[in-house]
């Protein structure tokens, strides 16, 4: 008896430990989605204004991360990125869960003619490593933050089609969807009301998780010169800026990168937390 309620209060103790987890990281990413939705307010400087006669000025009181090559402010160009690094790379994870759910659904409902096309596909598109096929992409449509937005997306929704077409699949014949069937539902309330709810959690997991990743491939590209182009502050086209100058003022390329890190780093944890969270076998 007493084991009993010892391993109770251990399972009650776990599943507190995981949900302050996720709402500390939730409200991380609150505070990080809110500067960089305000960032054009909180800059100290304008963020492309060039002063050659403060330029490459190491970090300082007057400039907290230094100044670029042009005398611009490093920090404020920083917090400028971060609107279009962070929002960018929502909306990219926005349109390839939206698309890659639908097709998913899609394949794993109708499990003959368009899963065999539709997962061809997507074989297809796994076939090649996705930052270079990115790459080939954005080279095709040309600079620019949107392109390379497209680029990514192209690449980026096979993995959630497959996992959408999985968990499709696994619901299809459940109970619930049968009696659902019985009482007159179209196959498209089906999908909508009962099949989507019940995939939405691990799609929404993966999502989180995939936040960091395509917002390194984002950054990614823009280094290459295929995302942002200049003078607009991303981190990705700031870390190219100063590359060339990386020995003799370090700042111009640690201050972007370090504000990459943390994150992705940020939404990587928000992910673990929230998977933690919604799988009832690490709850306990």
């Amino acid at each position: 008896m007493n084991s009993g309620k010892i391993t109770e209060r251990k399972q009650k103790i776990k599943k507190n430990h995981i949900k302050r987890k996720l709402i500390f990281f939730a409200v991380l990413t609150a505070l990080l989605l809110l500067t960089a939705a305000f960032a054009e307010y909180l800059c100290p400087y304008d963020p492309n204004e060039q002063n050659l006669m403060i330029a490459q000025q190491p970090p300082g009181a007057s400039h907290l991360l230094g100044t670029d090559r042009f005398g611009r402010d490093m920090f404020s160009r920083v917090l400028a990125g971060s609107t279009i690094s962070i929002y960018a790379t929502l909306a990219l994870v926005a349109v390839v869960t939206a698309v890659g759910t639908a097709v998913g659904m899609i394949c794993g409902w109708y499990d003959k003619g368009a899963d065999a096309v539709l997962m061809r596909l997507s074989d297809l598109f796994l076939a090649f490593p996705s930052l270079v096929f990115a790459l080939a992409v954005a080279g095709v449509l040309g600079g620019g933050i949107h392109n390379a937005v497209i680029a990514l997306a192209v690449i980026g929704w096979p993995k959630f089609a497959r996992l959408a077409r999985g968990l499709t699949m696994t619901q299809k014949n459940s109970p619930y969807i049968m009696a659902a069937k019985l009482s007159g539902c179209s196959t498209l309330g089906l999908l909508l009301k009962h099949v989507l709810p019940n995939i939405a959690g691990p799609v929404l997991v993966t999502a989180v998780l995939d936040i960091g990743t395509m917002m390194m491939e984002l950054a990614g590209l823009s280094f290459l010169g295929l995302g942002v182009q200049p003078p607009v502050a991303e981190w990705g086209s700031m870390i190219n800026d100063g590359r060339s100058m990386l020995q003799i003022s370090p700042w111009m390329v640690l201050a972007p990168g370090a504000a990459i890190f943390i994150t992705v780093m940020i939404f990587n944890l928000l992910g673990d937390a929230l998977r933690d969270y919604m799988d009832p076998k690490r709850r306990g």
